[in-house]
């Protein structure tokens, strides 16, 4: 079973919001994120060996790119992730041939669980 834990989004800590002990931490009243069936942890070394820190700042990554959004302030939705990574969109190159469908789900699953 797949766990990843979190941090309360605005709770004022500037810890990254996923932590590499493996386990998830729900806030009641709260749903987990949509990870569209996605392996976050899996996605974690994707978003590495894709580069993707090179062109997008994700705290939990420790990636500090300045190309592309800075994923921390703007959280995307799975949805947006899972397109921009296969389709691209302005300087965002297209992966799709690049990483298989299986990654990129993975890699959106990630950026959702680091950043929710």
């Amino acid at each position: 079973m797949l766990l990843l834990g979190f941090f309360a989004a605005g709770c004022g800590s500037d810890e990254p919001r996923t932590s590499g002990s493996g386990s998830l931490t729900v806030i009641p009243g709260t749903a987990p994120p949509n990870l569209g069936g996605g392996n976050p942890t899996a996605g974690r070394k994707v978003f590495a060996s894709a580069g993707c820190g090179s062109c997008h700042t994700l705290s939990s990554a420790g990636a500090h790119g300045t190309i592309g959004p800075n994923l921390d302030e703007d959280p995307p939705s799975f949805d947006l992730v899972l397109d921009r990574v296969t389709n691209g969109q302005g300087a965002m190159p297209s992966f799709k041939g690049q990483l298989s469908e299986k990654q990129i789900r993975d890699v959106a699953a990630y950026v959702v669980a680091a950043t929710h």
